[in-house]
Formats: C-alpha cells, sequence, structure tokens
C-alpha cells in the first residue's frame, strides 16, 4: 500500500511539473522589438564609421533591425531628436552634457568615438610666428562652435601649457573655413579634427602647434548616440538591440584598415586622405567612469554650472 501511495504521489509531481521534465528543453520565445526601425542621425564620418559601416553589411538587419541613417547639421541633431523627426542622435558629448544639464531628457545608446593622437590639434601655418602654445599671450584660436568640444580642448591644452585661458579669444568659424582664417591671419591657429588636420598639412604646410589628445583631454570622450528619455523608455528592447549591434560594429572598428577603406565611400574623403588620417578609438560600451571626465572638465571649466552625474544618463544595464 505505501509503494503504491509513493508511486502516485510521484506521478502527480511529474504531472504539475509539466512537460518541462522530458518534453521541449527550449528557451521561450524573446519579446519582439517594440518597432523595427529607427531613424538615427549622423554627423561626422570618421566618429560614425562604425555604425554607417554595419547598416551598409546589414548586421542590423539580421538582428530584425532597420537603421534609417540621416545626415544632420552639428547643432541640429538634438532639437531633431527632440521635436521626434529623430529617434536617436549622434552629438559631441559636450553638447549632449549640456543640454541634459538644462533639462533634456536623455538616454545614451553608445559611445562614438575617443580621441587619439593627433586626431584633434591646434594647428598653424609655417609662417605665422606662432610656434609654441605660450608664443602669444592672448592668442586667437578659431574653433567650429564656441560651446562645444573645440572651445573645452582648446582651452584646457593651452592652459596646462601655462596660457592664461582668461585671455584665449576663441572665434567660431566652420571646419571648412578655418584654412582661410588661418592665411588671413584672423586667427592665430585653429582647433582641427581629421580629416581637417590632414588636409591642412597636405595643402598648405600646416603643422601641430599642439596635440589636442594630452592631458586632461588624452583619450578624451568625444562624441556618443543618444535616444530621448521618453523613447527609450517605450522601446527597451529597440534600443538594447541597436546597443549590441553597435557594439559589435565597434569592435570591428579595432581594425583601422575597415574604416580607412570605408571612409571613401559615404564621405568626401578620398582614399589618399583616408590612409593619411590619424584615427582615434571606437569604445563597445558606454562607460561612465570614462564619460564622466568630459562632465567633469565642463564644470570645472565653468561650462557647466553644476556637477552632471553622467551615471543616470546610462541604460541600466550599461555600466
Amino acid at each position: 500500500m505505501i509503494m503504491r501511495r509513493m508511486a502516485v504521489s510521484l506521478a502527480a509531481v511529474l504531472a504539475t511539473a509539466g512537460c518541462g521534465v522530458f518534453g521541449s528543453t527550449g528557451a521561450s520565445t524573446p519579446a519582439p522589438l517594440e518597432r523595427t526601425t529607427l531613424r538615427v542621425g549622423v554627423g561626422n564620418a570618421i566618429d560614425t564609421a562604425p555604425l554607417r559601416i554595419a547598416v551598409a553589411d546589414g548586421k542590423f538587419g539580421q538582428a530584425g533591425l532597420h537603421v534609417e541613417l540621416v545626415d544632420v547639421g552639428q547643432d541640429d541633431a538634438l532639437p531633431k531628436l527632440s521635436s521626434g523627426e529623430l529617434d536617436v542622435a549622434f552629438a559631441s558629448d559636450v553638447s549632449m552634457f549640456r543640454a541634459a544639464a538644462a533639462g533634456a531628457s536623455l538616454q545614451l545608446q553608445g559611445e562614438a568615438y575617443t580621441s587619439g593622437p593627433n586626431t584633434m590639434a591646434l594647428v598653424t601655418l609655417p609662417d605665422s610666428g606662432y610656434t609654441v602654445p605660450t608664443g602669444k599671450k592672448s592668442p586667437k584660436i578659431a574653433v567650429n562652435m564656441i560651446d562645444d568640444v573645440g572651445a573645452l580642448v582648446a582651452k584646457s591644452v593651452l592652459g596646462t601649457a601655462g596660457v592664461d585661458v582668461d585671455r584665449v579669444q576663441l572665434k567660431p568659424i566652420p571646419f571648412e573655413q578655418m584654412p582661410q582664417a588661418l592665411q588671413a591671419r584672423t586667427a592665430d591657429a585653429a582647433w582641427m579634427v581629421e580629416p581637417y588636420i590632414t588636409r591642412a598639412e597636405k595643402e598648405l604646410g600646416a603643422h601641430i602647434l599642439a596635440d589636442g589628445d594630452r592631458g586632461a583631454t588624452l583619450s578624451f570622450p568625444m562624441s556618443a548616440y543618444a535616444s530621448s528619455g521618453i523613447f527609450a523608455q517605450t522601446n527597451p528592447r529597440t534600443l538594447a538591440t541597436f546597443r549590441k549591434v553597435l557594439g559589435q560594429a565597434q569592435a570591428d572598428a579595432a581594425d583601422p584598415a575597415r574604416v580607412r577603406e570605408a571612409l571613401p565611400r559615404f564621405s568626401t574623403i578620398d582614399p589618399t586622405t583616408a590612409a593619411l588620417i590619424s584615427l582615434g578609438s571606437y569604445p563597445v560600451a558606454l562607460n561612465g567612469i570614462r564619460l564622466q571626465r568630459v562632465a567633469d572638465l565642463m564644470h570645472n571649466s565653468g561650462a557647466l554650472p553644476n556637477r552632471l552625474d553622467v551615471q543616470g544618463l546610462l541604460p541600466r544595464q550599461d555600466g
């Protein structure tokens, strides 16, 4: 009788456990993406090269996500993100942190680019007479935007060299017009990034007055991708997929040959220039500690009145 009751009990346990014991052991089907199309604003071709390559190679499509790239100017990506014209926007870390400090609801979705030697620099002409950073007490420095990364880096580099940063005169001039400004002596030096540095060296014999990748701005986080906070809340799985594929694309870009070969396909950078430019690195994942360096330098230099906690801008699962 006892053995019979034990057999009945065992049968009951197996029945309540369902078919998982002897049936299928496969994982449950993952929840579908909230949306299968993302409109992503892109800018600087070098910074966004891994993303562009991944889209062209169909990497996002293989993950079930169609990424539509939208070219945006350096100062209209975040407004278009706010208006809903974009789902994800590329912009400099400085502009993103400035917007966040002003109350914009943003969530970072990936880092784009980090500086390397001579990827950003103060550039002068050989006959300018400006040969060392301290050569002028009140230098006129061309920057692409008065309140972006160029201004932050230029003042940091000059200050580290011993120049009184309060006497530095920043002049907003588009990258394309900086060579003319140097030739006309309306600027003593220009803060440039690639490929403008290489072009100025090739075409004008320009030389680097000071590498921007030094001191407080060594291996400096330059740019990133972000969505609005509301979009992130309503599309977590879609954005997680975006981050995963982007990370893989960034890892592939560790081979500089892949980037150099691809640049002429989607930019005005010719193959010769692409072979000569200095390249930085492409972070594979968001890193709050690394990004905090930018916000802290902005705060310490007076660009942000209060310290911004970058960790609050990251998705929960990213460190």
